[in-house]
């Protein structure tokens, strides 16, 4: 397999799943800030032009967050990544999905990219506020999941605490606030020989 990534993107998350796996694969560092997500031999093998993108043994290239990770479960079984419960392995999902459809693409990128949430520039900071509001608010929600918990679903790591892994990661360095049990989830997660390989490999301080 072979992962195209940005170092301390969403990706980020995909590439710690990647090390639970043990499975093979290659790390290939896509360069976003030049536009390298934007050349012809990169639109060609990802049409949307971002990262993460897998590509798999057999060739074709799968995108989007929560469909990597739920391939990469299922693919390795073993790793338990995913609760063999049904009940906790919908509680995995759900907090996947509501991470990044929620807290990575309508907070966060209101945060850091206004321009997509309004037209004149007059507005920016009010949709900055606004993500920031909705951040926070997300962070809040982990949280309170994380009571009285280590894992976001069930008794062991899983895809939700990869995906919490990352936007964590982002509130950390923009040095926003963190809730205890947030905290002490990152504080964990920093402590995982996936994370510690992925965070050097990516050149992240952690």
């Amino acid at each position: 397999m072979k992962l195209f990534y940005f170092p301390g993107a969403c990706s980020l998350g995909i590439h710690v799943l990647l090390e639970e796996i043990g499975a093979s694969y290659e790390a290939v560092l896509l360069d976003l800030r030049s536009g390298a997500h934007k050349a012809p031999e990169y639109v060609a093998l990802n049409p949307k032009s971002k990262v993460p993108a897998l590509v798999r043994d057999n060739g074709r290239v799968l995108t989007e967050w929560p469909a990597i990770a739920f391939y990469l479960a299922n693919l390795h079984p073993q790793a338990g990544l995913l609760p063999t419960d049904v009940d906790a392995a919908a509680d995995a999902v759900s907090a996947v999905e509501y991470i990044v459809s929620t807290m990575h693409m309508q907070a966060f990128a209101r945060m850091y990219r206004p321009e997509r949430f309004a037209v004149s520039e007059a507005d920016f900071d009010s949709v900055r506020a606004q993500g920031k509001e909705m951040f926070l608010a997300g962070l809040e929600m982990m949280g309170q999941i994380l009571q009285g918990r280590e894992f976001l679903a069930g008794d062991r790591f899983s895809i939700a605490d990869a995906a919490l892994l990352f936007v964590t990661f982002w509130a950390a360095r923009g040095e926003l606030p963190l809730p205890a049990s947030v905290a002490a989830h990152f504080a964990r997660m920093k402590q995982r020989a996936s994370v510690q390989t992925v965070f050097a490999r990516e050149g992240l301080a952690l």
